[in-house]
């Protein structure tokens, strides 16, 4: 019979990967499921400068094996696999992966969220080349630099109003005449003077071999080209939290894990028992080292929540 572990954490993440040590070191028996491509967003950031504890700064990669191999001191078991379904109706609590069930006591999701893209061909290959969905991330490295941000709402507006302090231009390129942003984010973008606004507009094309020189812009009425000489390119379109196996058995806001207060903040879903850590319930922060936060937090109620269900 397999094991009935004491916590199964979904996510291998900063939060899923911090949940795990939290929960091994308090002697709960704990199985990791990692995904089929673990590590997180991390896993494809370069220079990790902001990061606490790494004053010469640490690729991503590297830092997400460190994590590994910490969680892996404390005995914590991996599974290399996505998790296909899950069932939060009954106890144990089962999730399911290509080698079958897997049951706990209780669950941490930490399977975090995914920016979203354009598409474009070069996009993909020149990320963390210039190209970004992160300005509080990466923005440091642009200082005194072009640099394109494509969106119109709120985050597009904090995004290119953080890079017009380090940045020597800042251009926003917006599909529509107007933005969905809120008014007073619209009235400090507008009145920023080395931001610029490229209305009816989308990017096409990202320029550059090795890294990015710069970006096709089409007018969406004309269809009119032009080409932009930037260094950067920081997209502010909106995430998809990784939450599609958990719909119907969970409380979703907005595509995002609603968390319960209980007596302040906690880490609690809408399932006793189960809990979740990272940008799969956060939409504002999505930081790495807010994800920790949390990860660590998932772990502390899960361990209450396990002495209470004794």
């Amino acid at each position: 019979m397999p094991p009935v572990y004491d916590v199964i954490v979904i996510g291998s993440g900063p939060a899923g990967l911090t949940a795990a040590i939290y929960a091994t070191r308090a002697a709960l028996r704990t199985l990791v499921i990692a995904g089929a491509t673990a590590g997180g967003q991390l896993m494809i950031t370069t220079d990790v400068e902001n990061y606490p504890g790494f004053p010469s700064g640490v690729q991503g990669p590297e830092l997400m094996e460190l994590w590994r191999k910490q969680a892996e001191r404390f005995k914590a078991d991996f599974v290399d696999d996505n998790v296909s379904k899950v069932d939060f109706a009954k106890r144990p609590l089962a999730v399911w992966t290509s080698d079958g069930a897997h049951e706990a006591r209780s669950i941490i999701i930490a399977t975090g969220a995914n920016a979203k893209y354009l598409g474009l061909p070069n996009e993909e290959r020149l990320k963390g080349r210039g190209v970004s969905a992160c300005a509080t991330c990466d923005g440091f490295f642009f200082k005194s630099l072009d640099v394109v941000v494509v969106g119109g709402g709120d985050t597009a507006m904090e995004e290119a109003l953080y890079l017009s302090k380090l940045c020597r231009t800042v251009s926003v390129v917006h599909r529509r005449d107007r933005f969905r942003a809120s008014k007073i984010m619209q009235d400090r973008l507008l009145k920023t003077p080395n931001v610029k606004v490229i209305w009816e507009s989308e990017v096409v094309e990202v320029l550059g071999d090795a890294k990015v020189e710069g970006v096709r812009i089409k007018n969406v009425k004309n269809g009119k080209t032009s080409d932009l000489r930037v260094q950067g390119l920081f997209l502010a379109i909106g995430h998809t939290p990784a939450t599609e196996v958990f719909q119907g058995h969970l409380k979703l806001e907005r595509g995002y894990i609603a968390l319960q207060p209980h007596d302040g903040l906690s880490t609690a879903t809408s399932v006793d028992g189960v809990f979740a850590a990272g940008d799969v319930h956060d939409f504002r922060y999505r930081q790495a080292v807010t994800a920790a936060g949390f990860g660590s937090m998932a772990a502390l109620d899960a361990e209450r929540w396990l002495q209470s269900h004794a």
